[in-house]
């Protein structure tokens, strides 16, 4: 039986679809947060999509801005149907040389909702804490999942089998059963959440919410190409390729898309 959400925090408790809509990079933008947040499910974005060239003030203080000045407008015109709270995705490895500039400007803002990725670290989890926010980070297996908890995130998204771009082997029922015997804070489900039979499903074995990234591709506000977007809709679970060979790290990416790289 699925769970109601009032032992989730405030910024998740509420939603009109419990479900986040994962960040897309270089895809999710403002305009797609936006109408995400508006739909009422989380939006999100990673922070690494704003790119601004050398001596330019830094893009992502103005899409925050843009994001969090539409919202509000939004709900004061909407006070029954207020925007869902947004999300912005840290790529907390070492390698990411912008993380402490980013993490400044996500304090400034007062983002609600941290997705951390690629690293649990204590610093990530306590600058969100230090404006208000919560931290989820991802994760594709119990070992790593208790991790994240022991270094302070707040909860977790378990990314199974059938996730797109980086993702896990295992299967969603076994992922969230071995994370469910130890931990009950909040819990999001990746891998094939794409309607909402599967969303629902992911709430009864115990996901308190959906992950879901692929979908929002084909949308008006994404920033994809549209040979892109037509791929997405046409294409179907016999042409996704799971290889480490593009990142080093493994993923499931389109069978077109690979061909159409000349690979």
């Amino acid at each position: 039986m699925a769970r109601n959400d009032s032992h989730l925090p405030k910024a998740l408790q509420g939603l009109r679809i419990p479900l986040i809509a994962s960040p897309l990079f270089i895809i999710s933008v403002p305009k797609l947060v936006i109408a995400q947040c508006k739909a009422g499910i989380v939006g999100s974005f990673p922070a690494l999509n704003a790119r601004e060239g050398a001596g330019e003030h830094p893009l992502l203080d103005t899409w925050l801005t843009e994001i969090r000045e539409e919202l509000d407008r939004h709900n004061q015109a909407n006070p029954d149907t207020p925007a869902a709270p947004y999300a912005v995705n840290q790529i907390v490895h070492r390698s990411n040389e912008r993380l402490e500039r980013d993490l400044e400007i996500c304090v400034k803002h007062e983002v609600p909702i941290w997705i951390t990725s690629l690293g649990a670290r204590v610093e990530v989890n306590e600058a969100a804490h230090s404006c208000g926010g919560i931290v989820m980070h991802d994760i594709i297996n119990n070992r790593f999942a208790k991790k994240a908890i022991e270094k302070g995130a707040d909860g977790l998204v378990a990314v199974a089998a059938g996730a797109g771009g980086h993702a896990g082997q295992q299967s969603p029922f076994a992922l969230v059963r071995e994370i469910r015997e130890w931990f009950d804070g909040p819990l999001a489900l990746s891998g094939s959440i794409a309607t909402g039979e599967s969303l629902l499903g992911a709430r009864a074995m115990g996901a308190d919410l959906g992950y879901t990234g692929s979908p929002f591709i084909a949308t008006d506000e994404a920033n994809a190409d549209q040979g892109y977007k037509d791929m997405i809709v046409d294409s179907g679970a016999e042409d996704i390729v799971y290889s480490s060979l593009f990142t080093g790290v493994w993923g499931n990416y389109l069978k077109g898309s690979v061909e159409a790289a000349g690979m």
